[in-house]
């Protein structure tokens, strides 16, 4: 009986495989030999997750001519694999990739470190910060006081509490685009918005425009919903939005679906200006393609000067092209699961009637106190609050980057959470294995692209402050050194255990 659970093609797994830029010979180091390389490459993929545990790889044959490199090195790789314990194989069955005792199984997007490690590792990996005391505890505490009614209904909201629906279309309305309750669904978190509109529009096979790079947990959800991923690649110097690529894309494949980040975006920081926005509607309406647009950081600006633009929806305000995603999560805290859809209202209608096969409704209580926060002044202390750890965490680190490891480079962004960083040459993916060895945590480009793109990339976010920071930063240079000299297969030091 096989072992194996899914399959992985030799067109896919060769595409993943040329990506990966090569391990950088270190000084009075000779280059690997082929079947090395080959074995490291899978390796890697294996423990990024972007290849997962039990896939079925290609035969021998099949991978070497899509490789164009000789069927003993191919053999010889998964040889090496099979004694490192990352394959196993049996006559008839094939081999399947897998992982040794001792390693975590990688996960597939960027879930957050599991709280015993965080006394030896430092978590780069997730996108969060705490919560914004005391303003999370009044919130629960005015939620409590206004429970009691409707302890006495079934609580079953599909849509919804009323009472938050009409708070955020009101908040809509006062950012100049008149919003009905009508169109707002209440959802569990942003990725519960964006798994309500994937399945509704961009069942298994559609066509999705999605920004390269762009957010790794969505991509993975889009990716398990079936649906065809079509990348877009960011303006030059990953700054902005190229327009006219846009345009022609929407044109020729003609997506179901776009998905874009038009507000400090994850993970470039990129902020789009008000023509842009104007004109990826444009060209979405004219393609008939409904253009997803994720505002989940647009409160999060973190300098005084920014100018902030209209939002993408005020371009099309009846919600026929244009559905807004919106969530606390990252303006406030990221337990606090409460997100939002704005759309036309039989787009809500559609939405919250397909959401009876899913999870049914978000829990009570959170809407009520998301709701207390936005009733009195306490969504804009916290997030006052919330932009202040972001800054004062966006400089630190900037500052201990430059310091550590003067060859990388990026953009500071002037809000959101993230800070993308051009690696000096080096893989992404072997610093996120080292890093782990090293005591930090941090993910690889390619998790944010499609078919291993951007393995020169990795993303910092804004989590880590002062001296847990400088710290952060000394971590990554230590897996930079070992991956520069060849060291990155090889035993490391254990990370000391590190209180702020």
């Amino acid at each position: 009986m096989a072992q194996w659970t899914s399959a992985i093609g030799s067109a896919q797994l060769a595409r993943q495989l040329k990506a990966q830029q090569p391990r950088p010979a270190g000084a009075g180091l000779r280059k690997p030999p082929a079947y090395r390389a080959l074995a490291d490459g899978i390796r890697l993929l294996v423990l990024e997750g972007r290849v997962p545990a039990a896939a079925r790889l290609p035969a021998e044959r099949e991978l070497a001519l899509a490789l164009s490199v000789s069927r003993t090195t191919v053999a010889a790789a998964y040889e090496a694999l099979r004694a490192e314990g990352f394959l196993e194989s049996r006559r008839g069955a094939g081999s399947w990739t897998a992982v040794p005792a001792g390693h975590p199984l990688p996960g597939r997007g960027l879930e957050p470190l599991p709280p015993e490690q965080l006394g030896s590792m430092i978590d780069l990996g997730c996108a969060a910060l705490p919560a914004p005391e005391p303003w999370l505890t009044r919130a629960v505490q005015g939620a409590l006081e206004e429970l009691p009614p409707y302890a006495h209904t079934h609580g079953d909201y599909p849509a919804g509490l009323p009472a938050l629906r009409q708070m955020l279309a009101e908040r809509y309305t006062a950012r100049g685009i008149p919003t009905m309750p009508e169109q707002i669904m209440v959802t569990t978190g942003a990725m519960g918005a964006m798994d309500a509109i994937c399945h509704l529009f961009a069942g298994r096979g559609e066509r999705v425009a999605v920004e390269s790079p762009s957010y790794a947990n969505i991509l993975q959800l889009m990716r398990e919903a079936g649906a065809r991923l079509v990348p877009i690649a960011m303006a030059e110097g990953l700054t902005g939005w190229d327009l006219p690529r846009w345009r022609q894309v929407l044109r020729d494949a003609a997506p179901r679906l776009a998905y874009v980040v038009a507000d400090f975006h994850n993970p470039t920081g990129a902020l789009a200006d008000e023509d842009q926005r104007r004109q990826l509607v444009d060209a979405a309406r004219s393609a008939g393609t409904v253009l997803v647009v994720d505002e989940t950081m647009s409160e999060l600006w973190l300098d005084e000067d920014v100018d902030m633009p209209r939002p993408v929806c005020a371009f099309d305000p009846a919600g026929a092209t244009v559905l807004t995603v919106g969530s606390a999560s990252k303006a406030f805290w990221a337990g606090m699961r409460i997100g939002w859809v704005r759309a036309a209202p039989d787009v809500i209608r559609s939405l919250v009637a397909a959401r009876a096969y899913a999870d049914l409704g978000t829990p009570v209580l959170e809407q009520l106190a998301v709701n207390w926060l936005m009733a009195t002044d306490g969504w804009e202390r916290a997030v006052d609050i919330r932009r202040a750890q972001a800054r004062e965490n966006r400089d630190a680190l900037v500052a201990a980057v430059r310091r550590e490891l003067p060859d990388w480079e990026f953009h500071v962004p002037h809000g959101g959470l993230t800070l993308w960083v051009r690696t000096g040459g080096l893989s992404g993916s072997r610093l996120a294995a080292v890093g782990e060895r090293v005591g930090v945590r941090v993910p690889s480009g390619p998790r944010f692209g499609v078919d291993g793109a951007f393995e020169g990339y990795v993303r910092l976010p804004f989590t880590v402050g002062g001296p847990v920071a400088e710290e952060a930063a000394v971590r990554l240079a230590a897996a930079a050194r070992l991956v520069e000299t060849g060291g990155g297969s090889g035993s490391a030091e254990p990370p000391r255990t590190f209180v702020a």
